[in-house]
């Protein structure tokens, strides 16, 4: 993970290497080498894809000159990936926002016993008709829409045994497919209210700047700019869904007609064709994809 950016490019190995010294770990080690069993414990996952994005930020900044402020209208990131977005757009610096994401991963795998909690998501459902099913499944336990991340794409998060009740109903009620996710904790919902607390405390110990342009913020799906408001949005994104096919919606209302996803995968980008085909999506995170975008920059 990572390592062609490196390998090819000064200023990603700057950004692995700045990742290094903030968390006092050899976390690029781990993504260049693996073990992969070690790269997706959640205190090192959400530390390495913002390193890959930011990797290719400054990548972009250095060889083709791309200033946000003149060629994007917003940013915006999923869960971990607001982060991401936030610090590219100058809220965070790089190393605060390293730190912040190893204790944010840290203290989303603590908030929950190991098998108390599951995520699924269930396919070919609408956000209503998924709501009416966790709430149904959901009885003395936890279990809430976790992600409404396309049309026909939620993914559910709760106590185990309601989650499974909701796959269950989601057969019933006419689910293409409820599949249960290979996750270590139940993200973005109640369970998470002890991570939510922790989060709180690490972000009033960081000083943050207005980004350089707004965040559309996961939580209300509308552009953010003031950083106390950010602060406490981050801070409710810990158990909130993340509104990403309206995010995206309020992204192009805004006139936007291109977005380009920066870092690891493609998975916002194909998202973001299922939810509006007029809008032209495009990923960069390997060596090629930046030689290409350089030259249209």
């Amino acid at each position: 993970m990572g390592r062609q950016l490196a390998e090819a490019f000064g200023p990603a190995r700057l950004v692995f290497e700045e990742v290094d010294d903030a968390l006092e770990q050899r976390l690029s080690t781990l993504m260049f080498e693996g073990p992969e069993d070690e790269l997706t414990l959640t205190e090192n996952a959400q530390p390495a894809i913002m390193a890959t994005s930011l990797a290719v930020v400054r990548v972009l900044e250095e060889e083709a000159g791309l200033d946000l402020t003149e060629k994007a209208l917003c940013v915006a990131g999923h869960s971990l990936g607001e982060y991401s977005a936030l610090a590219a757009a100058g809220t965070f610096g790089l190393a605060d926002t390293a730190r912040l994401l190893k204790r944010r991963g840290r203290a989303m795998q603590e908030a929950v016993p190991l098998g108390e909690g599951a995520m699924a998501a269930l396919l070919g459902l609408e956000l209503d008709a998924v709501r009416e099913i966790v709430a149904e499944a959901a009885g003395a336990e936890v279990c809430a829409a976790a992600n409404d991340n396309a049309p026909g794409q939620v993914v559910i998060s709760g106590h185990t045994a309601a989650v499974e009740r909701a796959i269950a109903l989601a057969g019933e009620r006419g689910a293409k497919r409820a599949i249960a996710l290979p996750v270590s904790a139940p993200f973005h919902c109640a369970l998470m209210a002890p991570a939510a607390d922790a989060m709180a405390e690490a972000l009033a110990e960081v000083v943050l700047a207005p980004p350089r342009v707004p965040l559309v913020a996961n939580v209300t799906a509308s552009l953010v700019g003031e950083p106390e408001r950010v602060r406490a949005l981050l801070v409710e994104q810990v158990t909130a869904m993340v509104r990403w096919r309206e995010s995206v919606l309020a992204i192009r209302d805004q006139g936007v007609e291109r977005l380009v996803e920066l870092g690891a995968g493609k998975v916002l980008s194909g998202l973001a064709r299922r939810i509006d085909r007029d809008l032209a999506a495009r990923s960069v995170g390997g060596p090629a994809d930046i030689e290409a975008i350089v030259k249209e920059l």
